[in-house]
């Protein structure tokens, strides 16, 4: 080391530059972003370059002055934007039989969808945004992949993606990691049923799984045409996800029942919720 300092130092400082990264960051509105924020907030203050991509309507993502915040027009106003995710609210609470619940959840998911593609799309075709993303070099995207909009950017960049999520609509993270998730032993939303089912029971937990596959075309064939139409060859979202490099899944088995899990797929633990003071 004596014999060469001037090359100690020059590696040291080529050290200090790999030591912190350019990462974007494309979140998804809601409950989904409190969780993701203090992660990029922590990144942040290691030093690391953050860039958030973010409609001008949210309901929780605005702009920070601890953030580099890219906002982009979207077709909707913030009063439309509320009733639709009350109407989300009320049907998780609301009782019922099964066949309603999933009407009224499939009815509600149309305009929730709905309103997220618009998101997406505008996202997508917003040339001058879109230039700077290419222009920029990241590193590799942090995205929630229960909608895809992150997946479809990180493809058309081609950036290592870090997925960071609880779970997606029909399991599409199993399909993309090609993780074991069989009805037999994996229990279904819905069902109330636990990891360990009589014969019946597993029967009826495949019944359950059924509605899903018409659940994910509503959801997520559009933007497998969106991407198909930015990327101009035909992809779906499973082919999107499957490129995904890290799953940090907000799971643990306190509270929720043990499942397979691939190497790549890494248990974080974490709640969608904002932390509050509470009194005693």
């Amino acid at each position: 080391l004596s014999a060469s300092p001037r090359v100690v130092a020059l590696l040291l400082s080529l050290l200090g530059l790999a030591a912190a990264g350019k990462l974007l960051v494309v979140p998804v509105d809601g409950s989904h972003w409190l969780s993701m924020q203090e992660v990029v907030d922590m990144l942040t203050q290691k030093g690391h370059e953050v860039v958030v991509v973010a409609p001008e309507v949210s309901l929780q993502i605005k702009p920070s002055k601890n953030l580099v915040m890219k906002m982009y027009p979207v077709p909707f106003t913030q009063e439309e934007m509320d009733e639709v995710f009350k109407g989300s609210v009320k049907n998780l609470f609301e009782g019922g039989p099964f066949l309603e619940r999933v009407i009224r959840q499939y009815q509600q998911a149309k305009k929730t969808s709905a309103l997220f593609l618009a998101t997406c799309t505008h996202l997508i075709h917003n040339k001058e945004l879109m230039r700077y993303l290419e222009e920029s070099k990241f590193d590799a995207i942090l995205t929630d992949p229960v909608l895809p909009c992150g997946a479809i950017l990180a493809e058309y960049l081609s950036l290592p993606t870090v997925n960071f999520l609880q779970q997606i609509p029909c399991g599409l993270e199993y399909q993309a990691t090609q993780c074991p998730n069989p009805p037999s032993y994996v229990p279904r939303v819905f069902t109330d049923l636990t990891d360990r089912m009589s014969f019946l029971q597993r029967v009826k937990n495949l019944l359950f799984e059924i509605p899903n596959f018409f659940l994910c075309d509503m959801v997520f064939n559009p933007y497998a045409k969106l991407a198909s139409e930015l990327l101009k060859r035909e992809v779906t979202v499973p082919d999107l996800l499957r490129q995904g490099s890290i799953w940090l899944m907000k799971l643990d088995f306190v509270l929720h029942f043990p499942k397979p899990l691939m190497p790549n797929m890494v248990l974080v633990s974490g709640v969608n919720c904002a932390y509050k003071k509470l009194n005693q």
